[in-house]
Order: C-alpha cells, then structure tokens, then sequence
C-alpha cells in the first residue's frame, strides 16, 4: 500500500523530525556522502556534471536505493534534469511528459514524498503504473529547500517494493539540506559566469564595431557619427547584425594590409 505522504519539511510518517545525531550515529553511508558532498567543488566540474554526483551521493546515503535523479529549477531557463542511471532518465521523463509524480508533488507541497508501490499509489494514477511497468516500485523524493525558497528535487528510486521506510525518508531529508545548499551554489555560480560571458561578448563586439567606425572614417574622411550612421545603414540593408557587419569591415581590412605588405 502506499506511504501517506508527510505534512511538512523534515516529517516523514510518525510526524517526528529527524534526529540528526541518533540518525548519523548509525548511518555511515550517509556520513560518507555527506563528506564527499562538502567536498564537491562548484569551480572543478560543469555544472551537469556536479549534479549528477550530488543525485549518485544520494544513492549511497539512503539504503536500498537502486539510482537517483536531480532536478533544478532554473527561472527563465528551462530545468536541468540529471539522473544517475538510465532507467532513473527514463521514469523522470515519464514525470515531466505528463506533469504528475511523486517530484512535482515535491516540489509543489514543499514536502517529502515516499511510495513503495508506485503502481498502486491513487496520488498519481497516470504516473505510477507506467513506472510500475518500468519496474520501478519505490521513490522517496524529497524537496530541496533553501532560505530563497524550493530550487528543485532529488528522485530515489528502487526496483523492489516497499524498499524505502521511515527512517530511509528522514535520512534522506539529512542529505537533502545540505545538497540544496549546494546546488544552490553551483546555480549562482553559473549564472555568474552566464552573465560574465554575456559581457565580455558584448565588450568584444563594442570592439569590433569601434573599429570598424574608425576604418570608415579613414576611408570616406568622415566623423564618428556618420561613419556610426554609414554602418548601421548597411547593417540594415543587409539585414544583418550590426555586429557581423563590422566584423565583415574589420577582417576586409585586415585582408587588403596583408596583401598590400606582401605585394599580393
């Protein structure tokens, strides 16, 4: 049968939240993960990368777990959608295809969610036979919170039934806190350099398009403003970015020099 889906971050079942010493005392595989995820280092891998280690620490963590996937939530991007296995990408899409599963769940309530018969469980009808035909019976998903609000979920997934119970799901949320703490920072850390990118593209063309205004001054013997108003002319007229435009100017140049010096 399945698990009652729990009523808050950091309740799982019995209603009590985890005790994270009494926990770890007997949990050395999720000691280990929660050591090698302080170390995982937001500058050394990209940025998929990373997540698909933070998703293969959760399979150690939490017993019995047969793979894992990781989903961040990216605003005005779309999602990044990790897995440690492939039958893990598999039963994630199946989630994403028709907008119903124990991750959206997750991720929409703010609140763990544990099945150990997916083909059975009435909260997602659609959803769990087709991972029970999969066979996928059990899932914990538990949602990755930080201070700025829900950022994404992590995925657990088992062949066998009713492979996850109570104190799997707590264990989970003691891995979970720490993870969205550091998914969060490999999220910022690449919009940060998204951005850095951006502007230094944008630098790089202001460039080229300097120089192409102070070729066509050279040659027509005109000012700034209208040797800026000549190029933006055939940029439009060759329906072509201003950019590219000067570019095409700036590499004539070049070309006309080096034969000139060469006697080309």
């Amino acid at each position: 049968m399945a698990q009652t889906p729990s009523t808050g971050r950091g309740t799982v079942g019995d209603g009590a939240a985890p005790d994270d010493g009494a926990l770890s005392a007997d949990a050395p595989d999720l000691r280990a993960s929660l050591s090698a995820l302080s170390r995982l280092s937001t500058g050394g891998p990209g940025l998929e990368d990373l997540l698909v280690q933070v998703a293969t620490l959760a399979v150690q963590a939490i017993p019995r777990a047969d793979g894992a996937g990781l989903t961040m939530i990216e605003h005005e991007r779309n999602d990044i959608v990790v897995a440690s296995a492939p039958f893990v990408r598999d039963v994630d899409a199946i989630q994403y295809e028709i907008g119903e599963g124990p991750c959206i769940s997750a991720v929409s309530e703010c609140t763990t969610m544990r099945s150990g018969s997916l083909g059975g469980d009435p909260r997602w009808p659609r959803f769990g036979p087709r991972a029970g035909r999969l066979g996928v019976h059990s899932v914990v998903s538990l949602p990755l919170v930080t201070p700025d609000g829900v950022i994404g979920a992590i995925n657990v997934y088992a062949h066998a039934k009713d492979a996850f119970d109570g104190e799997a799901a707590d264990l989970g949320e003691l891995f979970a806190a720490p993870a969205a703490i550091a998914v969060q920072n490999a999220q910022l850390l690449a919009g940060a350099k998204r951005v850095a990118a951006s502007l230094q593209s944008a630098l790089s063309k202001r460039a080229v398009i300097d120089q192409a205004v102070g070729i066509l001054m050279s040659r027509a013997g005109c000012t700034a403003d209208e040797a800026f108003d000549r190029l933006r002319r055939l940029s439009q007229t060759r329906n072509t970015k201003l950019s590219v435009v000067a570019r095409s100017l700036v590499d004539e140049a070049v070309r006309r020099a080096r034969a000139r010096r060469t006697g080309g």
